[in-house]
């Protein structure tokens, strides 16, 4: 006899439609599984075996082949467990092989039959909602984040029982309550008004947020880089559903996601330490996972102590900083993770930490800080607009009452988000590019007219500074971001002024 039904693998972020099958015949009893499954699917066999015996069900006494189809594509993951044991169950005579037609089950078994969450389920729902079928069955642990996909008919189950009871019309599955989102902000979230002083590194980080730019910032220890890049999420634009549907997809493939919420509702903040691999920052593995790029999707990558990076994780976010996603590739398959994420650097202007510091002697040579600040490569500052000084905290403002803290980040918020608006509409059915930060070089001169006295105050800048090419395009993309903060359609002196500003390793003011 042969019975069959759906069930769902991943692919990347994208769901694999696995039909499983399971015969039984002549022969010793044995079980036996083919269709090229890993070792989580293999050890299925005992959950299963386990599960059913548990539940009071018998395994048919016969030589048994469960067959996962495609037999090319490798499988992966426990969420085959749930089709594996009704089609066994089915064979067995136990559930009607008719009622598996069709339906799409999905879930982990415990050995008392109990149905565990797995993980991605949330691309695997929207998966599903591409096929045609009759309904998605899935663990009532991960109904809430099945439910975001809005596919129909979604039923949850606490057990094995109760899908089978459900098939046997003996009982009724009920449909998942998709889970209200968590409040964007919460009580204690960090706040730019924290920030004692700092005016023109405050300035830097609203500049990021509005166009969507790149900021690295240097300063000397202690000066408040780490501080200010941890309020950078709170000034950024909320995320819409699409935006929060598409992070939440990610975070659910790495098993990230968190307890209280199946929705990722605030933007990501990911602070990998210096030591991490180039696996772990980008992705990898023999079977390819999510990295820090990708869990940082439409968030915050924030890179402290940038130098201390090893200069081969640093250069593979090239290519994810170019083009909004990374491609991992092994023998056994090729996966592609979003990554469209701000990078937030920081670093010290030199090995000790002083060199810019007004009040502490630095005891680096200049051998040491040229090899010291070589250690972050041209093309990965090619693609950082802002380089943002940050200069240590004076007593008085450090001494001051809380009358005489900076902006909130709901003021700076809103300047910011009236600027995204400007540029929202600026791009409007232009694919790919969503910001100042995302335009082609072809796009920034068509856009970034500059009037005859910004042109000759850039030709200045260029000449004056020594600033390369590259610096060209960026300086004009900050300069169009300063226009949006301001409300202006023209691009003025003062925004071009400001935009050189910012280019200040280009400069090499930092050797001295």
């Amino acid at each position: 006899m042969i019975a069959r039904t759906m069930g769902l693998g991943l692919r990347g972020i994208r769901a694999l439609p696995v039909e499983v099958e399971v015969s039984t015949g002549r022969g010793l009893p044995t079980f036996s599984m083919v269709g090229l499954p890993d070792s989580a699917v293999k050890e299925s066999r005992q959950r299963v075996s386990a599960a059913i015996a548990n539940l009071g069900y018998s395994l048919p006494g016969q030589k048994i082949t469960v067959n996962l189809a495609p037999a090319y594509r490798r499988k992966e993951g426990s969420g085959l467990d749930l089709p594996i044991a009704l089609c066994l169950l089915a064979a067995a005579g136990t559930v009607p092989p008719g009622e598996l037609e069709g339906r799409i089950f999905v879930g982990e078994l415990s050995l008392d039959g109990r149905l565990r969450p797995v993980r991605g389920m949330l691309p695997m729902a929207a998966g599903a909602s591409e096929l045609d079928h009759r309904g998605l069955v899935v663990p009532a642990g991960s109904g809430p984040e099945a439910a975001l996909a809005e596919v129909e008919p979604l039923l949850a189950a606490g057990s094995l029982g109760e899908v089978v009871a459900h098939l046997r019309g003996e009982a009724r599955l009920q449909s998942p309550d998709e889970a209200a989102a968590p409040p964007e902000t919460g009580p204690g979230a960090p706040d730019m008004a924290d920030v004692r002083g700092q005016e023109q590194a405050r300035r830097a980080m609203e500049m990021a947020a509005a166009g969507g730019h790149n900021v690295l910032m240097i300063g000397p220890p202690g000066s408040g880089k780490t501080m200010l890049a941890r309020r950078l999420p709170s000034i950024l634009p909320p995320m819409e559903r699409e935006e929060a549907i598409e992070t939440t997809m990610v975070h659910s493939v790495a098993g990230a996601l968190s307890g209280e919420s199946p929705l990722v509702a605030r933007r990501p903040f990911r602070s990998p330490h210096h030591t991490v691999s180039d696996a772990g920052l980008t992705g990898g593995g023999s079977t390819p996972r999510p990295g820090e790029v990708s869990l940082a999707h439409n968030g915050v990558l924030f890179l402290d102590e940038l130098p201390e990076f090893r200069r081969s994780s640093l250069e593979v976010l090239r290519q994810p900083m170019e083009d909004g996603e990374v491609t991992i590739a092994r023998a056994s398959m090729t996966v592609t993770y979003p990554a469209r994420f701000m990078l937030a650097a920081a670093m010290n202007p030199c090995p000790c930490g002083y060199s810019t510091h007004p009040g502490r002697s630095c005891s680096c040579t200049y051998g040491e800080i040229k090899r010291y600040m070589a250690r972050v490569s041209g093309p990965l500052l090619d693609r950082i607009d802002i380089h943002a000084e940050v200069a240590p905290v004076e007593y008085s403002d450090l001494a001051s009452g809380p009358e005489c803290a900076g902006e909130t980040s709901a003021r700076i918020r809103r300047r910011v988000m009236e600027a995204r608006r400007r540029q929202t509409q600026r791009f409007a059915g232009v694919e790919g590019v969503h910001c100042n930060a995302d335009m082609p070089a072809s796009m920034t001169e068509e856009i970034c007219v500059l009037s005859p006295e910004s042109n000759r105050l850039l030709e200045q800048a260029m000449d004056g500074y020594g600033l390369s090419a590259r610096a060209y395009h960026r300086i004009l993309r900050m300069a169009r971001t300063a226009a949006d903060l301001e409300g202006t359609g023209g691009t003025a002196p003062r925004h071009v002024s400001e935009a050189v500003a910012y280019r200040t390793l280009d400069r090499d003011i930092w050797l001295g």
